[in-house]
């Protein structure tokens, strides 16, 4: 879901604009000793960032704090001075978090952009128009939610697709360490390879089950592993929009609670709203696990892949808790 961007940004370009001296100069190269400062906009992106780059890179991610919600974030002075000095920036794009490529284009820097929208695949081509030709104004959107998913680091391929176009951006900025990027990619990618194995197997033993999720953060995880989302979509659109679904549709979603009911409830761990709340007091009255997924890293992990295995082992674990009807 995008952030929430506020008045702060304003604040952020004229900090930048204060320290201009009317000529730019170009980005300096490498030296071999100086590690390629790159900034991600979350330390999901940092950690695969840090997979590829290794000691060759310095890396920034601008949300980091577990425990905040991180569409509130409002960007600082402090977040453009580090877009201005960066050669690389990785932005989820979609419309997520367009606070990055604003500081991008008022920062004067000439950092290299990667928007993982770009590289997915997976934004519909109108979509992808319209985000490209959209004026970015604070606290606008890029696109109206439910046209597509936007939670890119759910989706294991992009991610490989993110680390194969992290190895040629950094072999350009840094040429001698170009062997080393490719290869640390590969072996990032081989690593999700086996995450994607375990996600299908979820599929293989559990075909079809029904699961309820309280936004779509984790959407293309749970298509990876073969579930069924049967939420209505109206309360995850709401949720997502932080608004209170309407009456009927938040007695659609918790009747899935009830009879049969969904295997697991799915939830985002760092957006609690009494509708929320509601879903999950629902979900342990009738016995459904409820697995909590994120939107950053959580305090402690630094890698990718252990963090995104952990959350397929518990959805895995939550599935074969229930009984095997769907």
């Amino acid at each position: 879901m995008p952030f929430r961007r506020a008045a702060v940004a304003a604040l952020a370009v004229l900090a930048v604009a204060g320290c201009g001296t009317g000529t730019e100069e170009p980005a300096a190269q490498p030296t071999g000793d100086e590690p390629i400062p790159v900034v991600a906009s979350t330390n999901v992106y940092g950690a695969v960032v840090e997979a590829v780059g290794g000691d060759r890179v310095s890396v920034e991610s601008l949300i980091d704090d577990p425990g905040a919600d991180p569409h509130s974030y409002e960007s600082t002075p402090a977040d453009a001075a580090a877009v201005a000095d960066a050669r690389i920036l990785v932005a989820n794009g979609g419309g997520y978090d367009d606070f990055l490529t604003q500081l991008a284009e008022t920062s004067g820097g000439d950092a290299t952009v990667i928007e993982v929208a770009d590289v997915s695949g997976l934004v519909p081509e109108e979509e992808h128009a319209e985000e490209h030709a959209h004026d970015h104004g604070a606290g606008e959107h890029a696109h109206e939610h439910g046209a597509f998913n936007e939670h890119f680091w759910y989706s294991l391929p992009t991610m490989q697709a993110l680390a194969t176009r992290l190895a040629t951006d950094l072999g350009t900025a840094d040429p001698a360490g170009a062997a080393e990027f490719t290869a640390n990619a590969e072996a990032f990618n081989g690593r999700v390879a086996e995450l994607l194995t375990r996600a299908e197997a979820i599929g293989a033993a559990h075909a079809g089950a029904r699961v309820a999720v309280t936004e779509p953060v984790p959407g293309y995880l749970i298509e990876t592993a073969g579930l069924t989302d049967v939420t209505p979509p109206a309360f995850t659109e709401a949720i997502e929009e932080d608004t209170d679904p309407p009456v009927a549709v938040i007695q659609e979603t918790l009747a899935l609670f009830e009879g049969d009911p969904v295997r697991a409830l799915v939830v985002n761990a760092q957006t609690r709203t009494p509708t929320t709340e509601q879903v999950r007091e629902a979900a342990q009255t009738a016995g459904v696990p409820i697995v909590e997924m994120s939107e950053t890293l959580p305090e402690g992990a630094t890698d990718y892949v252990s963090w995104m295995g952990g959350q397929i082992d518990a959805l895995a674990d939550a599935l074969n808790e229930t009984p095997n009807g769907s």
